[in-house]
């Protein structure tokens, strides 16, 4: 086994509210300069940027997965992370004829800028991104699944945008097996009034905008190869994390 620094929601200068240095250059050095084993490029529904990191990436010792931070019919963040590119970008492909078709004003919202791995701006995407799709989150399990995927509930501390914060509670039925927080102080309460939490494993990220924010290499998972595989079959696996009534 081995323990693996990582950062699995990071957006690139493709989410319209993630700074333009956001590059795929700038996101790998970053990375690597901090120390990371592995990361997740997670941009609002879109997969698009993912292979030019993944790229970048391969000048320093940096495994990338390629992700999205999809937004469902309910306004619930939920990160997407995939076993393959082409299935990502599949996946892709979907999920942009299922976003509002609200052109993106760029003053307004910022630039939805596609680069290619030597950071040189090939295009933008039209659509506003950071829309929600009709995609509902009751059906976003076995969706992702058909695309060799798996998913993560986003942020579940913050007060917006999260499944708590939305719906007020996680559903019983829910089939995740992992679930993400920024700052787990709120961990042990959340448990509490959603017990299907102590079932999952937890990770926390930066959700980084702005190349500062990528994390620290604090945050570790333990695996048993440095693939994206062993990764994703570790935060699939339901486990017994802890009895949150004690």
């Amino acid at each position: 086994m081995i323990n693996l620094s990582y950062d699995f929601h990071i957006h690139s200068c493709l989410s319209p509210c993630g700074d333009n240095d956001m590059t795929p250059q700038n996101i790998a050095a970053m990375s690597a300069l901090k120390r990371l084993d592995v990361i997740a490029i997670t941009d609002h529904n879109s997969c698009k940027n993912c292979a030019s990191v993944i790229d970048a990436a391969q000048v320093y010792d940096l495994l990338v997965i390629p992700g999205m931070e999809l937004t469902t019919s309910e306004e619930v963040h939920v990160l997407c992370l995939f076993y393959d590119l082409t299935s990502a970008l599949n996946f892709d492909d979907y999920v942009y004829k299922h976003l509002l078709p609200i052109k993106n004003n760029a003053k307004i919202f910022g630039e939805q800028l596609l680069c290619n791995s030597q950071d040189k701006v090939i295009g933008n995407v039209e659509n506003l991104l950071i829309n929600s799709t009709d995609i509902s989150l009751d059906s976003l399990w076995e969706l992702v699944t058909e695309y060799n995927g798996i998913i993560i509930p986003a942020h579940l501390d913050k007060d917006s945008t999260s499944i708590i914060s939305n719906l007020g509670f996680i559903p019983l039925d829910s089939k995740f097996k992992c679930a993400e927080f920024k700052d787990t102080k709120k961990l042990k309460e959340l448990t509490e009034s959603n017990p299907i939490l102590s079932s999952c494993s937890i990770i926390t990220s930066s959700d980084a905008h702005y190349l500062q924010d990528i994390s620290e290499p604090i945050h570790t998972i333990q695996v048993d190869e440095k693939n994206i595989r062993s990764i994703l079959d570790t935060l699939s696996k339901k486990i017994n994390r802890w009895n949150p009534n004690y």
